[in-house]
């Protein structure tokens, strides 16, 4: 049988769009999902299906030990208000549990405004995910010391639109922009095989959207902090 790609977050978003994208070029699938998580769209997909809890290390363990990984992909981030939120606990388990497993190749979204991109967000926007940077900042720093063979992709602000196919990934840190999840996951891809791509941490951006994330121009705000 031949080996895997290990999703995490597969279930919604970026990671719903990389699954599908794997599944269009033949790569056999494991999504880990919550108990509660619509699967519908992931079994459709033909995707192995391992059902736990991120922040539950051993749970983690077992998608590990339900097949054989060649990679690792990890969207998991916390939604607004939730508690706790599983950014850097969550990734700690997966890098940890690949560790564990043999399995090298681990790539990450996280978010422009983790670790030396901070200056990138405004203070507007810092206000309202500085917490969450932090946590994902973390989460960061654990993978890179991990001795993981990881890529890192950063987005700033994301939509649902269809893909352009114009997105970028670049290794300028002061790069801030609006992409669709769409494309963020066609970069995923494209990465997951380039070997110049590992130990790289890339902004993902649209340079044809002129706009700025919402946030970060002080429009559309939460009703709430973090």
């Amino acid at each position: 049988m031949p080996a895997r790609i290990l999703l995490f977050g597969a279930t919604r978003g970026t990671g719903l769009e990389t699954a599908g994208l794997l599944a269009e070029r033949g790569e056999p699938i494991t999504a880990f999902v919550r108990p509660d998580a619509v699967i519908e769209p992931l079994t459709a997909l033909g995707a192995n299906l391992v059902v736990g809890n991120v922040l539950d290390a051993p749970g983690v363990e077992v998608a590990f030990a339900s097949g054989t990984f060649r990679a690792v992909i990890t969207t998991v981030g916390g939604k607004r208000g939730e508690t706790p939120r599983p950014d850097f606990d969550g990734t700690k388990n997966i890098v940890d549990a690949a560790k564990a497993a043999g399995v090298k190749r681990l790539l990450m979204v996280t978010a422009v405004g983790s670790g030396d991109s901070r200056p990138v967000l405004s203070e507007k926007a810092w206000e309202f995910l500085g917490p969450a940077m932090e946590l994902k900042t973390k989460a960061e720093d654990y993978l890179r010391a991990s001795g993981l063979d990881f890529t890192i992709l950063r987005p700033g602000g994301m939509n649902s639109d269809p893909p352009s196919g114009a997105a970028i990934k670049t290794v300028d840190h002061t790069a801030m922009g609006i992409i669709s999840r769409a494309d963020l996951g066609a970069l995923l891809v494209d990465c997951l095989d380039d070997a110049d791509t590992i130990g790289q941490t890339y902004h993902a951006i649209d340079p044809t959207i002129k706009e700025q994330p919402p946030l970060q121009r002080g429009a559309d705000l939460p009703q709430s902090k973090y």
